[in-house]
């Protein structure tokens, strides 16, 4: 299986460009500079392209079998809105007819339309319409929505399912996960996506 991994340079999705290598699957990860490229490693093959930009994905998508969505944007709500949602948007557009496995990775809490982050950011609105996008496209496809990941104890290294968006707290109590085994995740649902 041929797989792209948009995000393929961030924390999580390094790691998810090591675990499909692991499995056996053909890695292409979209970079948008060639600075990025060292991060991706030599056994991936990295393609330029930016989410932004639908022209510079026709290359990134031509033989993708499976599309890994771990990407983010930091900021404003416009740049949310181009990258979180636009860039989900731009490359099932590039994809056409194909008929690509999705795996997105949103958050927790996506579903809470009054907390403060959505309020001051929309960052989880941006989010929740691309989840709808992937739910919309006809295609195979699994969402993941982890809790925090960040700094994580011994005791917080296993997957804690949940079915819905349980988030509680909106601090690591909602329950905290490894990237590692986020990346597992993500990789492994390759083979079990949900049909629509």
């Amino acid at each position: 299986m041929h797989v792209l991994v948009i995000g393929a340079t961030g924390s999580i999705g390094r790691i998810v460009v090591e675990e499909a290598l692991h499995r056996g699957y053909d890695v292409r990860a979209l970079i948008r500079s060639e600075e990025s490229r060292r991060l991706v490693g030599p056994r991936a093959t990295a393609v330029l392209g930016d989410l932004t930009h639908p022209e510079t994905l026709t290359a990134a998508v031509d033989g993708i079998d499976a599309v890994i969505f771990v990407h983010g944007s930091q900021g404003n709500s416009a740049s949310m809105e181009a990258v979180d949602y636009g860039g989900v948007r731009n490359v099932l557009n590039a994809l056409g007819d194909r008929p690509s496995r999705i795996v997105l990775m949103t958050l927790i809490g996506i579903t809470n339309r009054t907390s403060s982050y959505n309020l001051s950011t929309q960052g989880p609105d941006w989010k929740r319409r691309s989840e709808r996008l992937v739910r919309a496209s006809g295609r195979a496809y699994t969402i993941v929505r982890p809790g925090w990941f960040d700094y994580n104890e011994p005791d917080e290294d296993r997957p804690v399912f949940l079915q819905g968006d349980k988030r509680r707290t909106g601090g690591s109590s909602d329950g905290a996960i490894a990237r590692e085994l986020i990346a597992r995740v993500l990789v492994a649902s390759l083979s079990s996506v949900r049909r629509p």
